[in-house]
């Protein structure tokens, strides 16, 4: 399959997916088709705010699995479905993403270069505001190039006690700051 065929089919099952899954209260956060010899994997990525439970993603595999097969976009090519949770190691690229990690440890490396280690306080559709090295710093999403969230094992003793910290390590305001 080549790469506009590829990219196409793959637009084609973010849009006939998109309404069934938002009606499940998901969002669609990408959806990846990669040849395994003479099959596909077909890996969709879903997630909402608060995160995403296993009964969620079963529900949503079911649901991608009932369009899917009253559909002819994935082709007679047998392929393997994947339904999965937004893992920690993809970039933050929407303003959802932002906001959904509100409180955890980013490192953002700007379009000039420059890169910052904070957490995330608050942000809307055009802009987050990190606290870097103890000062708060508003942050235009035009200006960062990259964004990963930063794996903290004990999230900051401030932070509500019924918030999951995703096996994730506590850096430290002495280690935040420009990179």
């Amino acid at each position: 399959m080549s790469s506009a065929n590829q990219d196409a089919t793959r637009d084609q099952i973010e849009a006939e997916l998109d309404d069934p899954l938002r009606a499940l209260g998901l969002d669609i956060e990408a959806v990846e088709i990669t040849p395994a010899g003479k099959r596909r994997i077909l890996r969709i990525a879903v997630d909402k705010d608060g995160g995403v439970t296993l009964d969620e993603v079963a529900d949503a595999t079911r649901e991608v699995n009932r369009v899917l097969d009253g559909s002819d976009v994935m082709g007679e090519q047998p392929y393997t479905l994947e339904v999965t949770s937004r893992g920690v190691d993809r970039p933050l690229t929407l303003p959802r993403h932002w906001r959904r990690n509100a409180g955890r440890l980013v490192k953002v490396t700007f379009a000039d270069g420059r890169a910052a280690t904070g957490r995330i306080l608050e942000s809307d559709e055009q802009q987050v505001t990190l606290e870097v090295s103890g000062t708060r710093r508003q942050v235009a999403y035009a200006e960062v190039k990259k964004a990963l969230v930063q794996v903290e094992f004990n999230r900051p003793k401030d932070e509500p006690a019924d918030e999951p910290n995703n096996g994730a390590s506590d850096r430290g305001d002495d280690e935040a700051g420009e990179a």
